[in-house]
């Protein structure tokens, strides 16, 4: 039981570098509020923006992986130039044709909010972290 919590908890993480802030995707909005490490912009966003509309219990992936383009919350990500990295399913080329491997690919949300929830699961879509851009993040008024 312990591996599998640790395993849970490896995808909840922030890193920062020069041009991106990259959130793990099993963060709960709760989760993101609470956590010191998560820039104060981002943290007021969710706030005022995503929280009336979403419930705090609520993963990034899942809040992603279920967005529709027609949502409040996807018209303050899309200002914000998010991109979502996610594993997709496909099958290998070559010498291993056949055999079904993941793949790691960024897309941005706009392709990523068409895709409905059942192409995403046919694809076998998994979310992994979300890319804030920071200067979007920068201009973007709270």
């Amino acid at each position: 039981m312990l591996l599998q919590k640790q395993s849970y908890e490896d995808y909840k993480y922030v890193l920062v570098d020069t041009g991106n802030v990259y959130l793990g995707a099993k963060y709960s909005y709760r989760e993101l509020l609470q956590n010191e490490d998560v820039p104060f912009k981002i943290r007021s966003i969710v706030e005022r923006y995503i929280l009336p509309e979403a419930d705090p219990d609520t993963t990034l992936e899942s809040d992603f992986y279920y967005m529709t383009a027609d949502s409040f919350a996807y018209r303050t990500y899309k200002q914000l130039k998010i991109k979502v990295k996610c594993s997709r399913l496909v099958e290998k080329k070559g010498l291993f044709s056949g055999k079904k491997v993941y793949t790691t690919e960024l897309i941005g949300l706009e392709a990523f909010a068409a895709m409905s929830p059942a192409e995403k699961q046919a694809q076998g879509i998994l979310v992994q972290e979300i890319v804030v851009n920071k200067l979007a993040l920068m201009v973007f008024t709270v």
